[in-house]
């Protein structure tokens, strides 16, 4: 089923998209100015871009991390960036009493790939109307994911994207099974590539995660490569300074760069 996100299309053989912006809400100015910036990328790629940041950081590693601005004011800065930039936007939800509110406001929801089977919070986001990505878990199998899907479309909901995000390999290690896009493409849903979270170190750094950006390019690259639909790339203007996964999130002076190689690459692949 093809359907749209704001005026970006989706589906198995629509063209080439990206999900975007800073890990966390980190101030409506910023978030502005990182919208502002993907405006400039789409327009001078042609890519459709989502614009994507969340209002609250539940699985953080560490009690003193920054979380975000909670929902309220993360849902008014989401709306201010999408009448400010034109660009739809998408964040992640949490908890299933969420879903209504955020689902008024946000173009797509977003289920966390630690909660990719909680039953509950699946339905609830289906049951918005609203297009629905959902991380696989890094414990999943992609034939799992199957199990996501029938929970979702039992809602009468079919607008729905799988993101794979790496798979756990050991303690504080991610790989990716750049096989499981197309094992997960099986189930009839658009399957994104989530190129800065594959380079997480899960709690690496003990309090926090540590990561490698400088790969999330080559990920991106091989995994469009590999019949990817569309990329989730996290990105920041100064990502040391990230008040969220700041050991992978992406330069944004790399995107435009990546997106023209990856687009590229997806349309070569599909001759």
């Amino acid at each position: 089923m093809d359907f749209k996100i704001g005026n970006v299309e989706i589906g198995m053989n629509t063209p080439f998209f990206v999900m975007a912006g800073p890990c966390v809400i980190e101030s409506l100015e910023y978030c502005i100015e990182i919208g502002s910036r993907l405006v400039s990328i789409s327009r001078n790629t042609n890519v459709g871009i989502i614009f994507k940041a969340s209002f609250d950081k539940a699985n953080r590693s560490s009690i003193e991390s920054f979380r975000g601005p909670g929902m309220d004011e993360g849902l008014r800065i989401l709306d201010a960036v999408r009448k400010k930039t034109k660009l739809p936007v998408m964040t992640d939800v949490h908890e299933p009493s969420q879903a209504v509110k955020v689902g008024e406001v946000v173009d797509c929801l977003q289920v966390p790939a630690f909660l990719c089977r909680q039953t509950d919070l699946l339905c609830a986001c289906a049951e918005t109307g609203k297009p629905v990505n959902v991380k696989k878990g890094q414990f999943l199998s992609p034939g799992e994911m199957k199990n996501v899907v029938e929970k979702i479309r039992a809602c009468n909901n079919d607008k729905i994207m799988l993101t794979e995000r790496g798979t756990f390999f050991g303690y504080n290690r991610l790989v990716n099974d750049m096989a499981s896009i197309e094992s997960m493409k099986q189930f009839d849903c658009p399957v994104i590539f989530d190129a800065t979270h594959s380079t997480q170190q899960p709690g690496g750094l003990g309090n926090a995660s540590a990561g490698r950006r400088e790969l999330a390019p080559i990920l991106a690259r091989a995994a469009v490569a590999a019949g990817a639909n569309g990329l989730f790339v996290e990105v920041h203007t100064n990502p040391d300074k990230a008040k969220s996964d700041a050991a992978c999130v992406m330069p944004i002076d790399w995107l435009e760069n990546l997106l023209v190689v990856c687009k590229g690459i997806f349309e070569l692949v599909r001759k």
